[in-house]
């Protein structure tokens, strides 16, 4: 959430939605308050920073993040078990992908030892955590590198959550802390949920409270700049936002399902078949607020070396994918933000972990600090 200090501007009206605020969760302060000491507890963290090409972090604000809830437990004597994921490995464990470097820079920031676990729930993951003692940290390894936490199988997923549970004991707890991930349906974030006492993590809870804040009286004009690569992870922010806010740009992978609805190839672009309709249907009740890009960067593989091409989005040849907005697009929506006063923004115009295809996404998170400081 984002908000500059101009006077006041009329904007759209906004329906407020009271019932969605009333969710009550228990926070960290509520476990804290019932006691750790002696007790392990599970918690998922989004540790899912960018590497460079030698495997070194690029920018560590992911774990700095995580890491007021990691030192509250581990000060207050509990076994901390940590899971989280990096990247996207395909096909099992992929030794570009181990969280070895973050179990590192945690160690240095939380300045306590940070155990890495060599697997996710196996004999390492078990002896390591059946040894902690009160105050320390284990690191399970990448937790994609099981298949089961994505599957969309549900008894693959709960067989998955009840090991992890075992980790932490019969007394043990589940704090949520990734509030990147907390939307999906997967073992390490969804399953654990139903099998242990949970409680929201110090960063899920500040990122609702400002959540929070754009269901309530804001300063206006309200724009909503969402990316990132599925609109099935964004469809109930969209759904809800759009009725609220002056203008919704959207980027990112989701956009070509959006550009699919329109009638436009999108090549070789990530899309969604089965929310073409819904993205249609968005289109036609928020046609009036909804952005989408005029010209993107397309390549021929997902990869940082593929050769960029800028097109019009009308222009995607068949062979190729979309990985970046274009200079068009971040001009257009420069001059979209450059009146509000306050902006929600989620997500990457692009494939911004390659930096032939982060310009949009700097070019975004420019516009917004230039709208903003305008007094």
């Amino acid at each position: 959430l984002f908000r500059s200090g101009r006077s006041r501007r009329a904007g759209r009206q906004v329906a407020l939605v009271a019932e969605e605020a009333n969710v009550s969760v228990k926070s960290l302060a509520d476990l804290l308050a019932e006691g750790v000491e002696g007790r392990g507890v599970l918690v998922r963290c989004d540790l899912n920073v960018p590497l460079d090409e030698h495997g070194a972090i690029t920018d560590p604000g992911r774990i700095e993040a995580s890491v007021p809830t990691l030192k509250a437990l581990a000060d207050a004597g509990a076994k901390v078990v940590v899971t989280a994921h990096l990247g996207r490995p395909k096909d099992g464990p992929d030794p570009k992908l181990s969280l070895a470097p973050v179990a590192a820079a945690l160690a240095e920031r939380l300045g306590r030892h940070v155990q890495l676990a060599g697997d996710v729930v196996g004999t390492d993951a078990l002896a390591r955590a059946e040894g902690l003692t009160d105050g320390d940290v284990l690191l399970l390894e990448n937790i994609r590198f099981d298949p089961r936490e994505t599957s969309k199988d549900e008894a693959q997923r709960t067989a998955m959550a009840r090991e992890l549970t075992e980790l932490v004991g019969d007394d043990g707890a589940f704090v949520s802390d990734g509030f990147g991930v907390v939307h999906r349906k997967q073992a390490s974030v969804y399953d654990v949920a139903k099998l242990l006492p949970h409680y929201a993590g110090t960063l899920v809870a500040t990122e609702v409270k400002v959540l929070e804040q754009l269901t309530s009286a804001g300063e206006r004009p309200y724009a909503v700049v969402l990316g990132g690569s599925k609109v099935s992870d964004k469809l109930a922010v969209i759904s809800n936002l759009a009725s609220k806010a002056d203008s919704v740009i959207i980027g990112g992978g989701m956009c070509f399902t959006f550009l699919a609805a329109q009638g436009i190839p999108v090549g070789k672009s990530l899309l969604q078949e089965e929310m073409i309709d819904t993205c249609r249907q968005l289109l036609e009740d928020y046609g009036d607020v909804i952005h989408l890009p005029v010209d993107i960067v397309v390549a021929a593989d997902f990869s940082a070396d593929s050769e960029p091409e800028l097109v019009t989005v009308d222009k995607i040849p068949d062979d190729k994918m979309g990985l970046d907005i274009g200079p068009s697009s971040v001009k257009r929506f420069a001059t979209l933000l450059s009146n509000a006063r306050t902006i929600f923004w989620n997500g990457p115009m692009g494939v911004f972990e390659f930096p032939a295809f982060a310009a949009g996404t700097k070019g975004v998170a420019q516009a917004i600090i230039a709208a903003l400081s305008v007094q």
